[in-house]
């Protein structure tokens, strides 16, 4: 392998750097990518071999710090530069009024004041320190005079510059103490909460409380993982430059690869900053973030400082909130609807109630967890907010209201779609139906069943399966070995020859591996794996099917969690009818035992590009019966990477490691022809 000397490495370390910070503020802040996942990903991993093979090189602000760091005990003490002061509100036209003749009869004027007008996040204040351009310290306000030391955490968040852009035209200030909001956005939101409601955990109460406790976490790791964002709008000490006006300030901070946001505004007086007020309100839900009103500051910064503080808030800015969007009514009956993963989650359905110009008439209640901690039941009087959400949520009961009719929620024993049981795993609050033909499951479960890891069901799309399910041709797996060839040729878009396809995919995959056939049951926490494991310490099916929690969690790798979903899957007797169905389907699954001592134990092959002679899951089935581990990616531990036609950029990154790189011919050799 060819070695790089120690200026070359330092140059390309550069230059990558470079590329993968241009192409974050691509994606992160300008939201306008210019290359695919997959040659960012590239460009990541060369960076992280190099660094690995030349650690004196590695610098805190390189890409690949975002990744997390060892866990703290504590935050250290921040003491700020400069006071980071909370604002003063307004609430009604009236009250903006007032703050706007206060400002004028301080700086003794009755001309209209130029003031600039930002979104109000509703996030967490931090202040970011970049030295000669690179981030050197963050912290949260705290209490204004000294905050938390979170610079790990802020170094995770991918629309933070580590470094700022230089150019003549725009020079780097020797010091700048940036101020901002962290944040998490609506979507990213949704989705943190989703998953965290599948796996069992209790959803964030809103996007702040997610993105405060994500910021104060004590493992950066966790840190990273979480969709935090970023828009600076404040300004604290400065060395080397000055500025005249916030939005001054906010077109240098652009200009230096700082996101700021692009929906603030100059604005001539009062009454354009109460329109603006009014239109950011107009407009608040289809913005991809939370606001809860409008942040009005006096433009000049020497006005400001003539203005000058109270002990808590600057003189010359006011926060202009909305008004609050909550309202009362009724709880008429509490629904439990079944996701996908089998999760079951209680909804409120109200009296309709007008919010915000919207009717509201369902409001979620997240898990069982938070209906007992909030008291919440049916016939109670609620209070619900619309906060961003498109089903708004119960913010609390109203005790003092009750007649003593109202009935309290249980979570219902047998799943309400296919009456299969419902389970609470230990340590979750998710509440699941484990039922793998569950209905509310089924297009789901299809679609991984017939994945390439599991079934391997070639041109079985979600599209097609969509069209299955509601037709009725398909109620559970099983079906997918009944349905003939007229009704296959009868789909939309199906024609003979593709109807003649999928038979023949499906026909080829009745003869399974076990640890394939134990992937394609989608069993919870067992992925492909804790699959292979399974296989490999039971040997078959029916085997497995018997094992107790004790005989699972004494197999290496296999903890309480999965032991216990394990258990719980073969103990549902739907389950146990669907394994039967496929086998009278004509599914035979073949119990296969991987050798332990076997030919090629503890060696581990990536395969990449096309193969002449076998498919690349046949060479990887063949590789794990002589004992070998097949892998998807290459690391250090890769022992031989097979090259096949038209490889990709695992080429490259086994070459840089040092990987033995063998062809197919040699892969052939050593499986013994």
């Amino acid at each position: 392998m060819f070695l790089m000397d120690i200026d070359g490495a330092k140059t390309k370390i550069n230059n990558l750097k470079d590329e993968i910070n241009f192409h974050n503020r691509q994606y992160y802040q300008l939201d306008s990518p210019t290359i695919s996942d997959a040659e960012y990903d590239r460009l990541m991993a060369e960076l992280i071999s190099l660094e690995e093979s030349h650690p004196e090189l590695v610098t805190e602000n390189s890409p690949t710090r975002r990744i997390g760091a060892p866990p703290l005990d504590k935050f250290e003490t921040v003491i700020h530069t400069k006071q980071m002061l909370s604002l003063s509100n307004a609430n009604t036209p009236e009250e903006f009024h007032e703050f706007d003749d206060r400002v004028k009869r301080l700086l003794k004027t009755d001309v209209d004041i130029e003031y600039v007008g930002e979104p109000k996040l509703d996030g967490l204040a931090v202040e970011l320190i970049y030295r000669d351009g690179g981030f050197a310290l963050g912290s949260t306000r705290g209490d204004g005079i000294s905050g938390e030391n979170v610079t790990i955490n802020l170094r995770t968040i991918k629309s933070i510059p580590l470094s700022l852009l230089r150019s003549e035209e725009n020079p780097i200030p020797g010091l700048l103490e940036v101020r901002g909001e962290v944040f998490i956005g609506i979507e990213d939101f949704r989705k943190l909460n989703a998953v965290r409601e599948e796996s069992g955990q209790p959803p964030f109460a809103n996007p702040r409380n997610a993105a405060a406790g994500s910021l104060r976490q004590l493992d950066s790791s966790i840190t990273a993982q979480r969709p935090l964002d970023f828009f600076c709008y404040g300004v604290g000490a400065v060395e080397g430059i000055s500025f005249s006006t916030q939005s001054e300030m906010l077109e240098a901070f652009g200009s230096w690869g700082l996101k700021i946001n692009d929906r603030y505004r100059v604005l001539s007086g009062a009454g354009e900053a109460i329109s603006y007020h009014e239109e950011m309100e107009a407009i608040r839900d289809s913005l991809p973030y939370e606001i809860d009103g409008v942040v009005i500051k006096v433009n000049g910064f020497a006005r400001q400082k003539s203005l000058g503080s109270t002990s808590s808030a600057p003189r010359w800015a006011v926060a202009y909130k909305f008004a609050p969007r909550m309202a009362e009514t009724k709880v008429l009956k509490i629904d439990v609807n079944v996701g996908r993963t089998g999760v079951l989650t209680p909804t409120a359905l109200l009296d309709p109630v007008r919010l915000s110009g919207v009717t509201v008439s369902r409001a979620s209640l997240h898990n069982q967890d938070e209906v007992e901690r909030k008291d919440i039941r049916v016939g109670d009087r609620v209070i619900v907010e619309r906060a961003g959400e498109v089903i708004p949520y119960v913010v609390r009961s109203i005790k003092e209201r009750r007649e003593g009719s109202e009935v309290k929620f249980q979570m219902p024993k047998a799943c309400p779609v296919c009456g299969g049981h419902v389970v609470k795993l230990e340590g979750e609050v998710a509440y699941r139906c484990i039922n793998a033909s569950c209905p509310a499951k089924l297009k789901e479960g299809l679609f991984h069943f017939a994945s390439k890891s599991a079934m391997d069901i070639d041109g079985l799309g979600i599209k097609l399966i969509g069209q299955l399910v509601d037709k009725g041709l398909v109620v559970d797996f099983s079906d997918l070995y009944r349905i003939g060839r007229e009704e296959w040729s009868g789909l939309e878009r199906m024609s003979d020859k593709s109807a003649d396809n999928i038979l023949e995919s499906i026909e080829r995959s009745k003869e399974v591996r076990l640890d394939r056939f134990i992937y394609a049951l989608g069993i919870r926490h067992v992925g492909g794996h804790l699959a292979s494991v399974l296989a490999d310490e039971f040997g078959n099916l029916d085997t497995l099917m018997k094992a107790g929690k004790e005989s699972l969690t004494a197999i290496d790798g296999i903890g309480e969690e999965v032991a216990q979903s394990v258990v719980e899957f073969f103990a549902e007797k739907k389950n146990l009818d669907l394994i039967d169905s496929l086998k009278k389907a004509g599914v035979v699954v073949k119990g296969s035992k991987k050798l332990k001592n076997g030919l090629l134990s503890g060696k581990r092959f990536v395969i990449t590009g096309t193969l002449d002679t076998m498919s690349r899951s046949e060479a990887e089935e063949r590789i794990t019966a002589l004992g070998g581990n097949a892998s998807s990616s290459v690391s250090r531990n890769t022992d031989y990477l097979v090259s096949g036609e038209n490889p990709g950029s695992k080429l490259d990154r086994a070459g840089e490691l040092g990987v033995n790189i063998i062809s197919e011919d040699d892969l052939i050799k050593i499986l013994g022809g």
